[in-house]
């Protein structure tokens, strides 16, 4: 492991805001044979595509969520109300997690909103985002991996999977054009398709 680590060297320096970050520079990289890059990228660029890709949703689709998910007090009552129900959290501790945890968040989520210099409209950048993916992808394939996903897909399928059951994602799924490819997306996942 201390080899495999040599490979992601660590960089501390200050953000703009003064803020000491630390950042790793080949974090997107996968160190890969020529033999093995060539035949899991045929194509030219679509290594730095699929790079690009899961920087952003690292970078900027992750952060879309908290404010979506929490946008306003109802949303995130009933947000808190699906983790404490699926996290089958016991009558005090639910009901601890679900009024504090609520408040928490939806204060959070608007410092979010303020930081990543969010729409007033949440909904929308959501939305931009995610059509953007879409576009990306294009019409002639079925994944940014082509026929098969890829890990920028897993990347979005991952970022967007936390908001299922929530009213955001139902919002997502009907004003986007996310839909298809979304579902393609949990079919590969079920079934561990992905490029081998």
């Amino acid at each position: 492991m201390s080899e495999i680590l040599l490979c992601y060297p660590e960089v501390k320096s200050e953000n703009d805001s003064g803020k000491k970050v630390t950042e790793y520079f080949n974090k997107y990289w996968l160190m890969l044979s020529e033999a093995e890059s060539a035949a899991l990228y045929p194509e030219k660029g679509m290594q730095k595509e699929e790079m690009k890709w899961r920087q952003w949703a690292d970078d900027w689709l992750v952060h879309l969520v908290s404010p979506n998910v929490y946008r306003t007090t109802g949303e995130a009552l009933a947000s808190f109300d699906y983790i404490v129900r699926e996290g089958k959290f016991g009558t005090y501790e639910g009901f601890f997690a679900k009024y504090v945890g609520a408040a928490a968040m939806f204060i959070i989520s608007k410092r979010l909103k303020s930081r990543y210099n969010l729409q007033d409209d949440v909904r929308q950048d959501l939305y931009k985002a995610v059509n953007d993916w879409v576009t990306a992808i294009g019409k002639k394939k079925k994944f940014m991996g082509g026929d098969n996903p890829n890990l920028a897909d897993l990347a979005v399928f991952g970022v967007l999977r936390v908001m299922e059951g929530l009213q955001a994602f139902d919002d997502m799924m009907e004003n986007t054009k996310v839909k298809p490819w979304y579902r393609r997306m949990e079919r590969a996942a079920l079934n561990h398709e992905g490029r081998k």
